[in-house]
């Protein structure tokens, strides 16, 4: 069909049936000295903020908050896993980097930790903003430049509880990708799965991770064009945009979800949030039953940067009071 990717043959498209179940291959772990870096932001920079949005649930295999201040962060770069520690030490950023993708991580750290953002962009048009946005100097909006590792887990969570998608990415992450290079054995960090290892997931692996066909398939379709998909990286939001949502199953929520950690873009608002019109609605109009039209004309004076007005939003403490049941989590595993 025009305007759609298609494998270039039939060799790459995958079935969703496997005759086995995927293996995970243990990666060499590069336990030699590291890749370091330091650098210094040309101002405050809240580590705990600008990364936060790359943690996905407590348990991420993919991530680690550590009480003594330090981050981890274990990723697959177009070089390979790479594994990132990031501390800040007064006015700087001290970066150790393992494994193949070392290089691609710290040469790539100031765009990471927000250094291509323009906070002084955004100009609050609402008292609370402006009063959050003040007592949030450190945060920026940070730009992994790596699309797979922000889409598969934004599609596992379609549709479902966060805490269901938490525990799908950290089944499918632990059992089919690889123990991060580095000195990671204690903290249980993993790399996730490459193109090739997650198109190989058999169907009942999918099942026991509690994730449906539905999703499963959006994920196989992603990964057969993972290359395509990386392109949006680089490329404007409009045009990032519609290169995500030429695959079905991949909607305006997502897509934004997506960009606004591979790509940093500040006006990648989320719509179609169960949630968010609602919180938006009751901190700008005192009507916390808005839905995503009138989320989007409330946002309006803050074209070009409503994803960054979202999250001050959401920073700033006054979310409405639950008054719905919450979401009620499903379970295909004993079907």
């Amino acid at each position: 069909m025009a305007g759609r990717f298609a494998p270039r043959s039939a060799r790459a498209a995958l079935p969703h049936q496997a005759a086995a179940p995927a293996r995970r291959t243990d990666a060499p772990t590069h336990d030699g000295p590291p890749l370091t870096r330091e650098w210094a932001p040309a101002g405050p920079l809240d580590l705990r903020l600008v990364l936060g949005p790359l943690r996905r649930g407590p348990a991420d295999p993919t991530f680690r908050m550590v009480a003594d201040g330090t981050f981890w962060r274990a990723t697959r770069t177009p070089e390979g896993p790479g594994t990132l520690r990031l501390v800040a030490r007064g006015d700087r950023i001290a970066a150790a980097a393992w494994g193949p993708g070392a290089d691609w991580l710290l040469a790539g750290l100031p765009a990471l930790l927000g250094a291509d953002d323009d906070p002084d962009a955004f100009v609050p048009r609402h008292r609370l903003l402006a009063l959050t946005r003040h007592r949030r100097p450190g945060l920026r909006l940070l730009r992994t430049g790596l699309v797979m590792e922000s889409l598969i887990p934004s599609i596992l969570e379609q549709k479902v509880t966060t805490d269901e998608a938490y525990r799908a990415w950290r089944h499918l992450v632990r059992r089919f990708g690889t123990p991060a290079p580095g000195p990671t054995a204690e903290l249980g960090l993993h790399v996730m799965p490459d193109p090739r290892g997650w198109a190989m997931i058999p169907s009942w692996e999918w099942h026991r991770a509690n994730v449906d066909a539905k999703r499963s398939s959006t994920i196989l379709r992603a990964v057969r064009v993972a290359r395509r998909l990386e392109e949006a990286a680089t490329m404007s939001l409009p045009e990032a945009l519609t290169r995500l949502e030429l695959i079905p199953g991949i909607g305006p929520w997502t897509s934004a979800e997506t960009l606004q950690r591979s790509n940093g873009a500040p006006d990648a608002v989320t719509v179609g949030d169960l949630h968010l019109p609602g919180i938006v609605g009751h901190v700008l109009a005192d009507n916390r039953d808005a839905d995503d039209e009138e989320m989007l004309s409330l946002l309006t004076p803050y074209e070009g940067q409503r994803h960054r007005a979202t999250r001050l939003i959401l920073l700033s403490g006054h979310t409405p009071k639950r008054r719905s049941p919450r979401m009620t989590p499903g379970n295909i595993t004993h079907l």
